[in-house]
Order: C-alpha cells, then sequence, then structure tokens
C-alpha cells in the first residue's frame, strides 16, 4: 500500500501553532489539509449554530415555507413521503414531529423497499392514498427525479413539496416545489452537501423565521436544537461530507445525543449496547444506531423505526429497540452467509477476473449493497452483487475502489443493464438474468481498457509524521477541536519513524494487542491491530507504522490507544 504524505510549509504550521495555540503536530496537520490561514484555521476549530446561513437564501425554499403556511391556514390534509434509510427516516421524524407542533396532523408513509423499492412509485402512492387523498404531500429524501409520479398527483389535485440532495439524470418534476441544492443552488453556497435531514431542518428554521416574524407564540418558544439529534443521525449515516454546515449540524447534534432526550433514541442506544451519558462518535451512529434503523427497512419493516422516534413512552420504546436490534442480528446472519457464498463463487470462479460480478437469484435485496462494500474491499475491486430475482430480474448493488468511477465503466456495460444509477463509487442496478453472463464480461472488458496496467494501487492519506512521544492526552483534546471525523473530514493518520513493538499478545482469533516503547520515560503506548493477526508487525525491530490515535472507552475508563492501519520495514 502506497503511503501519500504531504509536505505543509513550515512558515504555515509556525503560523497555524502560535495563532491558534496548538501542538506542531496538529498544526502540522491542519497544513496539510490545506489550512494556510489562522483565521480560517480558528472558524475551524469553533464550528457554532450562529455560523448557519439564511435558511431563506436556499433554493425555492420561501416558497416550501409559504405553501406550508398555507396548509396552516386552511387546516388541510398533509401527507409525508420518506424513505427507509437513516437520512430518510429521520427526515421524516423531524418533519412529522415539527408540523404536530403547529396543528398540523401529518400521515406519513415509506415505500416498501422489496416489493415497491426506493423513492415515489405509482404503486407506493396509490397505497399512501388508500387512507384518503391529502391536499400537500411533502416528499422527503427522494422525488428529483420522480416527474411522472409528481404528475400522477398533480392530476389529482394534490400539491407537492419536495426536499431531496440526489441528483437525477432524469427531467425535473413540474408543478411542484423542488428545494433542492444540487439542482438550484450555487457551487459555493455552504448547504451545498446537505442530505435530506439536513434540508428538512432548514426548511423548518425558515419556516420559523418567518412565522416569529409574524409574531407567532408558538414560532417563539420552539427550539430547533431539540432536533439536533436526528440530524447528526441522518447526516453521519448518509456519509456527506462532513464540512461546512454538515459539520456544524453534526458537531451540535452528538452533543444533543449524548444528552438524549428522545426516549426512542435512548433505548436504540442500549438496544446497541451503548451507554447512556456517554460520548458518541460517528463510528457509533455509523456502525451501531444506523444499521438497527435501516435493519427495518432491509427487512422490511421501514415504518417501525419512525415509530420509535416518534414514540413518548420509554416501555414501548424499548420493546421497539429491541425488536430492530433482532432485525439486524438477522439481517447479519443473512449477510454472512450471502458473503461466504460470494467469497467462495470469487476464489474459485472469477479470481482471475478485474472486476467482481457475483449473482444468486435467492440473496436477499436488502443485503446485496452490505456484501458488494466487504467484497471490494476484500479483494480491491470494483464488485457488482446482484439477487433477488423477480419476473426474470435481478436487482444488485455495486461498489467501487479508489481511482475507479463505477458510472463511467457502467456507461460502457449498459446496453446488459436494464435499470441503473447511482454515482462514482456506489451504484444501484436491474438485470435480467441472461444477461449476467454478459455483464461479467463487458464489465471486465471496461475495466482492462481503462486500466491495461491493473487497477490503481490502494493507497493510505498521512496527515503528517509524528513521534510516540507526541501522541499525549494533550493531543486528544486538539484532535476533539477537529472532529466529528468521517466523509470529508477524514480521522486522522499519523506516520511514526522507526518505533519498536515492545509486546504483541492475541485478542480472540484475528486480532493483536500490542505496544510501542516510548522515549523520555513514558509508558509504553497501548494499541490494537484489528485483523491483524495475518501480517502481524515484528516485536523489537524498528519499522514505520500508519495508526489513528483515540481514545479506547472501556467500562467507564478512557484511554489512550493508537490502531495499526498498516507498517512497513
Amino acid at each position: 500500500m502506497r503511503w501519500l504524505t504531504p509536505s505543509p510549509d513550515d512558515a504555515t504550521v509556525r503560523n497555524l501553532s502560535r495563532e491558534c495555540q496548538l501542538s506542531d503536530v496538529t498544526a502540522r496537520l491542519l497544513a496539510g489539509r490545506g489550512f494556510r490561514s489562522s483565521e480560517v484555521a480558528a472558524a475551524f476549530l469553533s464550528p457554532g449554530l450562529g455560523s448557519l446561513s439564511d435558511p431563506l437564501h436556499t433554493g425555492h425554499m420561501t416558497e416550501a415555507v409559504e405553501r406550508v403556511e398555507l396548509a396552516l391556514k386552511r387546516a388541510e390534509s398533509v401527507l409525508i413521503f420518506g424513505d427507509y434509510d437513516v437520512d430518510g427516516v429521520t427526515s421524516t421524524v423531524f418533519l412529522t414531529h415539527f408540523l404536530r407542533r403547529f396543528g398540523l396532523n401529518p400521515r406519513y408513509v415509506v415505500p416498501k423497499r422489496l416489493e415497491e423499492g426506493y423513492g415515489l412509485s405509482i404503486e407506493s402512492l396509490q397505497r399512501a392514498l388508500e387512507d384518503g387523498k391529502p391536499d400537500l404531500l411533502i416528499a422527503v429524501d427522494c422525488g428529483t427525479g420522480s416527474s411522472a409520479e409528481v404528475a400522477w398527483l398533480r392530476e389529482r389535485g394534490i400539491s407537492v413539496i419536495i426536499l431531496d440532495h440526489h441528483t437525477s439524470k432524469e427531467s425535473l418534476p413540474e408543478d411542484c416545489i423542488l428545494v433542492n441544492p444540487h439542482v438550484h443552488d450555487p457551487e459555493t453556497v455552504p448547504w451545498k452537501n446537505l442530505c435530506a435531514v439536513g434540508l428538512v431542518f432548514k426548511f423548518c428554521h425558515a419556516f420559523l423565521k418567518v412565522m416569529r416574524s409574524k409574531a407567532d407564540p408558538l414560532a417563539a418558544k420552539t427550539d430547533l436544537r431539540e432536533y439536533l439529534d436526528l440530524v447528526a443521525m441522518g447526516t453521519v449515516a448518509d456519509l456527506v461530507p462532513l464540512d461546512g454546515e454538515n459539520r456544524i449540524l453534526v458537531r451540535q447534534g452528538l452533543r444533543h445525543l449524548k444528552r438524549c432526550r428522545r426516549p426512542g433514541i435512548c433505548a436504540l442506544i442500549e438496544a446497541a449496547g451503548l451507554s447512556l451519558g456517554d460520548d458518541l462518535t460517528p463510528v457509533d451512529i455509523g456502525f451501531r444506531l444506523g444499521p438497527r434503523i435501516n435493519a427495518g427497512g432491509r427487512l422490511d419493516e421501514a415504518t417501525l423505526p419512525i415509530s420509535l422516534l416518534l414514540e413518548e413512552n420509554s416501555q414501548f420504546c424499548k420493546g421497539v429497540a429491541r425488536k430492530l436490534d433482532a432485525f439486524n442480528r438477522e439481517r447479519q446472519e443473512i449477510e454472512r452467509g450471502i458473503v461466504l457464498m460470494a467469497e467462495k463463487a470469487v476464489t474459485e470462479e472469477f479470481y482471475g477476473d478485474t472486476g467482481i460480478t457475483v449473482a444468486s437469484g435467492d440473496w436477499h435485496a436488502g443485503v446485496v449493497g452490505i456484501v458488494a462494500s466487504r467484497l471490494a474491499r476484500k479483494f480491491n475491486r470494483p464488485t457488482l452483487v446482484l439477487g433477488s430475482e423477480n419476473e426474470g430480474f435481478l436487482k444488485g448493488s455495486g461498489r467501487s475502489v479508489e481511482g475507479v468511477n463505477l458510472v463511467g465503466i457502467l456507461n460502457a456495460c449498459s446496453e446488459h443493464i436494464h435499470q441503473w444509477g447511482g454515482h462514482p463509487m456506489a451504484v444501484g442496478l436491474t438485470v435480467a438474468k441472461e444477461e449476467v453472463s454478459r455483464l461479467r464480461t463487458a464489465f471486465n472488458t471496461a475495466l482492462d481498457a481503462l486500466f491495461p496496467e491493473g487497477l490503481p494501487e490502494p493507497s493510505l492519506q498521512v496527515d503528517t509524521w509524528a513521534r510516540p512521544e507526541e501522541l499525549t492526552e494533550e493531543l486528544l483534546a486538539e484532535l476533539d477541536l477537529i472532529s466529528p471525523f468521517g466523509q470529508g473530514n477524514p480521522d486522522p493518520v499519523f506516520a511514526l519513524k522507526g518505533v519498536e513493538v515492545a509486546s504483541l499478545n492475541p485478542m480472540g482469533k484475528l486480532h493483536l494487542r500490542f505496544t510501542l516503547k516510548r522515549s523520555n520515560g513514558r509508558l509504553p503506548l497501548e494499541g490494537m491491530a484489528w485483523n491483524g493477526k495475518d501480517n502481524p508487525p515484528p516485536l523489537g525491530s524498528p519499522i514505520d507504522m500508519a495508526v489513528r490515535f483515540g481514545w479506547n472507552v472501556w467500562r467507564g475508563e478512557r484511554t489512550p490507544r493508537i490502531t495499526l492501519l498498516d507498517w512497513r520495514n
């Protein structure tokens, strides 16, 4: 694996260290990430809600607010159409709860993943209207490419607002209010990368601003900060860049998650094996809370997490959280079985392929994306996983690797694909059963044509070189200022030169615990090598290490610990 290390300007590092009162290591890290001005760095280190932009500057937000205000005056019926992932669930919960405060009583509906697929569809809308035709439908986290479906709603006299962040190759829907920064707003706006729940926050902020200007008493006493827990969860889980306004919302939202005032989230935290009152990180959302919310939609119970997050009864919430936890375990079992079958197919039948294409009509559609991610990481190859046969078609997901644009590759194979869409690193697709073999061949041909010398070697972006003696609790306090870490603001990676492993012990069947020697009288630095059994670092010999540095929390105790990412002689 190649290590990519920046070479920041020494004068910039000195200036950042002096003006922002930071250690040299943190100053080098910031300089390596492109910070040149101490003023810009200081603003980044202290993000506050006061830095959020005027929500009414978002394209078509004023019209959306006016239409909801009209619904309020007319006491109209409102239907919120969401999505089954964490962003869609939190968006639906947020907007439903917010509008209830103001006297509207919106119904909500989420598509059935296995039967109706993603987003607005005539089938899902027909089901949604079985309980009565609403005056206004608000679509969250979907709808940008739904021209036919919006036209279908308008023919029935239903007004439509769309709060969405997806791009689409389809024509934009007409005769509706579309709020989507990727459609209407310049590239430079700080809210450009908001996901759906961030846009719901923006809408509610705009609504409060307008209503407060009219001296509305409910608006005056409504505090949007109580919804920041939902915003943090949806934003982190949707893997949008944690920069600009996303970073502000998530940083503040994590604090509200720690306080945990929402019974459904408290129950979910406990069901996930976390402790109430502890600091939560994006990793906790991404790997503990998010999968349990997603499990409902993956196993076709998408409204269950919505009812959990809207409910005030703690006992009810604990029961639902346990059910979602059971769904998640079931999802994991299904996923493990499919991964084993898919890995066997790769190693026994398709190991020489440049890209991976595996298929079985029996594989559950709700987990093929996760399976594709696992295969792509393990084999470092672009991967298509197809499953859930229905009327001769297989539904699947694709995941890519560094340096390979999956959209460009699939464009070259499109004649063998019934439907597909996505972005360079992830796609969804539907393929006729008889086309799978031809797609596999075309997929490899396109990759070989683009990479005749082989796929790009995986690389690791290192933030800065450091000495073990510099990895201290004081440094962790400074790293906390740079958090939260995630897409667009990755967890820092430190390279350590010529270090020696002092001890090395197995933990379970796959993992290793180790310690590093440190000079200046400091105790050895504790470390963890996850899945490190197959490539253990040597004892007592100087090596270079690439590591992450953070807190290890165990039974309420916090200790500094490094996590080994790679090592070399």
